[in-house]
């Protein structure tokens, strides 16, 4: 099997590190194959690491970060001031291949956005769009695009967001 590292801005959502903490150590927990590089204030992650496990602790990595994109900025906003904050320092980290992946609960447009910008979006897709995997009536599993990140979309787009579904699975 190979590792796979996420980027986790644990600072994003309406509480940050006392909920993004906890679940990425059940994460850990349940995938003894995943690592993960923590962005966000050093003092307010490390209580949450004090009584994990040796095997968690040394798949974690954190990266201190003193400022955040509040949820309330706008995106022109949280664009411009971004450098140095959680997000854009964990979209960074995949930007060079350090995380194959990045995960924030923070502010939604502020992550579309700098993810167009410092990610290189798959060949012929315009835009990017939230993901989720939906249960059935029959208990599979159905692929989900675009969560609302994009108020308008042509069939162009919605063409692209089932090539990103169809890649996905």
């Amino acid at each position: 099997m190979t590792r796979l590292t996420l980027a986790l801005d644990v600072m994003g959502g309406d509480i940050g590190p006392r909920i993004t903490i906890p679940a990425s150590l059940l994460a850990l927990e349940n995938d003894p194959e995943l690592s993960l590089i923590l962005f966000g204030d050093s003092q307010q992650i490390s209580p949450f690491l004090n009584n994990c496990s040796q095997s968690v602790l040394e798949r974690i990595q954190v990266q201190h970060c003193s400022s955040v994109i509040e949820n309330n900025q706008g995106i022109s906003y949280a664009l411009r001031h971004s450098k140095g904050t959680s997000m854009r320092l964990a979209l960074e980290t995949v930007q060079r291949g350090e995380a194959q992946g990045c995960v924030s609960a923070g502010n939604t447009a502020a992550l579309m956005g700098l993810s167009k910008i410092l990610l290189q979006p798959l060949q012929g897709i315009a835009r990017p769009a939230l993901i989720s995997l939906i249960p059935t009536i029959d208990g599979e599993k159905s692929v989900m695009l675009d969560l609302g990140a994009n108020i308008e979309c042509s069939a162009e787009n919605l063409y692209q967001f089932a090539i990103m579904g169809g890649d996905f699975c």
